[in-house]
């Protein structure tokens, strides 16, 4: 029977967290900080990304603000104008990273889309997100894309409604448990979880264990092709 497939983008189709790491690197080498280690610097960045992200989002542009507010804190020398110039160039380089597709990503895609129907679901700066599809050259496979400021229960349910799939046939596919598979789980749909050994800290958290919807796990993308 037809399905209805709402797929994930970063860190599923490409690519995207070793970049933020990578930045996250080069910041810390520049900081320099005298007693807090790198694993102590993350948890400070990471309570300044969780605060913001709530009024700014997610992408390249906000980390950059991240990175910046993150230096300003932590910085146990004059904060000049130049040295918060450079960390925020550590984020903006993400920007220029190549988007190339996982391996078996573009091949599954095309087999997926003469079965069934795909829709796009990310989450970040629309433009940024726009031009990594377009740099991708994955959107030709999708149907429909939307690119939301947040994946919560209340996206799920509003694409779904707007797109007129009903739940019982419609999977949710992605590495994120915290955005990609426990929100659409309690929203009602199904999900598969590819793990991704790179995805995003504050993106981790327990699979969703209840719920009316089917969860089924596999290794690797290409999988895809053994359940629909």
């Amino acid at each position: 029977m037809r399905q209805h497939l709402i797929i994930d983008a970063d860190d599923t189709l490409w690519e995207n967290n070793i970049f933020f790491e990578e930045a996250f690197d080069d910041f810390c080498a520049f900081l320099e900080h005298s007693s807090l280690t790198p694993e102590g610097v993350r948890g400070i960045l990471d309570e300044i990304e969780l605060a913001n992200a709530r009024t700014h989002g997610y992408g390249s542009l906000n980390f950059a603000r991240n990175l910046q507010q993150c230096y300003r804190r932590l910085a146990e020398r004059e904060v000049l104008d130049g040295d918060l110039e450079v960390v925020k160039g550590f984020a903006l380089r993400i920007l220029e990273q190549p988007v190339d597709p996982l391996p078996g990503v573009a091949e599954t895609l095309e087999y997926l889309a003469s079965r069934h129907d795909l829709a796009l679901f990310t989450k970040g700066h629309p433009e940024e997100q726009k031009l990594k599809i377009d740099r991708s050259g994955l959107g030709v496979w999708f149907g429909h894309t939307a690119i939301v400021k947040e994946k919560d229960v209340a996206s799920y349910r509003s694409l779904v409604g707007q797109l007129g799939w009903p739940a019982e046939r419609t999977w949710m596919v992605g590495n994120s448990p915290k955005s990609d598979i426990n929100p659409a789980l309690e929203a009602g749909l199904n999900a598969v979880f590819v793990p991704h050994e790179r995805t995003w800290t504050l993106e981790r958290q327990p699979l969703r264990e209840e719920g009316p919807g089917r969860l089924e796990v596999v290794r690797e993308f290409a999988a895809l092709r053994s359940l629909f």
